[in-house]
């Protein structure tokens, strides 16, 4: 695979550290089936990546940082395992991009519904951008960018993949269209602070 090369933007917003984790495995992920703002159950795999979270999850928790969720489902059942029973709030901010039409279809038949895509091979992004009648990478961005403005310390984050993308990529002070470039990785913590990421993971 070559290497991406990103150039992180000049006026970079230092924002406070920041636990991110992507909900486990659903039945929608293990279909490549679009969910956007619909939802689907962990799978047991999901719910093994939530349980590896929160060993992860032990030591941060007992700083007592700020705890977010995504108010879907998905979220609040990787977070009432990842988080250990600990009480959080949950921000329609922070739920995944809506992708209008395109939400509850399997990804091999939008491909196929767009055989100019082929040779470029779309990031999950770029496919949800161009969504017909979904909510587009900037309205995504602004949202996201408007939920870390209010943040004020330091903060633990249970969401979505391509949320978790743009939100990494706002706080590393990465160009938006180097989102969807980023690694989207489950059972996991990505650790944000001092505009660069570090990920947390179980040894195997």
């Amino acid at each position: 695979m070559p290497h991406l090369f990103i150039t992180k933007k000049a006026d970079m917003t230092h924002y406070p550290k920041i636990w991110f984790l992507r909900h486990g495995q659903t039945e929608w992920n293990k279909a490549y089936r679009l969910q956007g703002q619909l939802d689907s159950a962990l799978t047991q795999q999901g719910l093994a990546d939530a349980h590896r979270q929160a060993m992860l999850m032990r030591p941060i928790l007992d700083t007592k940082p700020a705890l977010f969720v995504s108010p879907l489902g998905r979220a609040i059942q990787t977070a009432d395992i990842a988080l250990a029973g600990a009480p959080y709030k949950t921000d329609p901010r922070l739920m995944e991009i809506h992708a209008g039409q395109w939400q509850g279809r399997l990804r091999q038949d939008i491909l196929a519904d767009h055989p100019e895509w082929g040779a470029a091979g779309p990031t999950a992004l770029e496919i949800y951008e161009a969504a017909e009648g979904g909510e587009g990478l900037t309205a995504f961005h602004h949202r996201i960018v408007d939920f870390l403005q209010e943040l004020t310390g330091p903060t633990v984050i249970v969401a979505h993949g391509l949320l978790g993308q743009v939100l990494r990529a706002e706080v590393c002070g990465l160009p938006l269209h180097a989102a969807g470039h980023l690694s989207n990785a489950q059972g996991c913590v990505y650790v944000l602070e001092n505009n660069s990421e570090t990920l947390l993971e179980m040894a195997q």
